[in-house]
């Protein structure tokens, strides 16, 4: 596909992978633009979408990660959060969510079902609950505006006793740039998508379930098409994410790679027509002077 700049990185691609550490790369917020930080969580997920002053947080790191996500988006400017999504109740998704919301508040809550069985858990519906909120649990079709981008629920699409595969697939859309974010859906759900007739096509994945090779099939590739991939992954995790299965699906499918493990926190910037993407450990705090 067409439409995506990486700035300043093509030849440190090209030579030895993701760039190195960048130093005071601060960038200067543009209007009607759409922001889009795979923040570096280790080995668990966090994006945050910024268009106009308007925020959603979705998935929000470990139980330890919070404060730190919280520091994150106070950077950005974020003094409320218009949506904040739990994608699955696995700790390393909801757990930092809690801190996050008792730190900083939010107008609109979505989660798949969540069983009150866990210490992540309870802390997230407490926190929501002490904000005076309720967790919605979005149907297929839905949409949120965040300014002029929409965020539309397009699965999961069935019900499944695997939490992974009742995780929360959301559609970012920007003009004519698309970016999907899949949390850990696996196999079984993404075929069961591509059966439901749902428009997948994306210039961005969020890849799933962190790079296992569960997740990221062939069908799936080709139905979404991306340039790039996102994988979200701690460096020399104990789980062996990013598996070299999905990593040959997507070489083979000509997405280029991008790891949280290898590049830090990836910033996805949108003008609608064009997307631009930068990286580096102490980079990108777009709304700081």
């Amino acid at each position: 596909m067409r439409k995506i700049t990486a700035i300043l990185l093509l030849v440190c691609l090209l030579l030895c992978g993701c760039a190195p550490k960048q130093q005071g790369n601060i960038v200067t917020p543009v209007q009607e633009q759409l922001w889009v930080h795979f923040i570096d969580v280790g080995q668990a997920d966090c994006t945050l979408l910024e268009y106009n002053g308007h925020f959603a947080l979705v998935d929000g790191g470990n139980d330890g990660d919070g404060e730190a996500v919280a520091a994150y988006l106070q950077l950005q400017g974020v003094q409320k959060l218009d949506l904040v999504v739990a994608t699955h109740p696995h700790e390393d998704h909801i757990g930092g969510l809690s801190t996050v919301i008792d730190m900083i508040p939010v107008d609109t809550v979505w989660s798949s079902p969540i069983p009150n069985s866990t210490n992540p858990t309870r802390n997230f519906l407490k926190s929501v609950a002490k904000r005076d909120k309720e967790v919605e649990q979005p149907q297929v079709g839905q949409v949120f505006n965040l300014g002029d981008a929409t965020i539309t629920v397009i699965g999961p699409v069935k019900e499944y006793d695997e939490l992974n595969n009742l995780s929360i697939v959301l559609m970012v859309q920007h003009g004519d740039n698309r970016f999907l974010l899949t949390g850990d859906m696996e196999r079984t759900a993404e075929n069961d998508l591509i059966d439901s007739g749902a428009d997948l096509k994306a210039d961005v994945l969020k890849v799933g379930h962190h790079g296992s090779e569960t997740s990221t099939g062939y069908r799936f590739l080709r139905e979404v098409m991306p340039t790039y991939g996102i994988i979200s992954c701690g460096k020399d995790n104990s789980y062996g994410h990013p598996h070299e299965d999905p990593l040959s699906r997507l070489r083979d499918a000509e997405v280029t790679v991008l790891r949280t493990d290898e590049c830090s926190t990836i910033v996805a910037r949108s003008d609608g027509k064009d997307i631009y993407l930068l990286w580096g450990e102490e980079h990108i705090f777009p709304n700081a002077a």
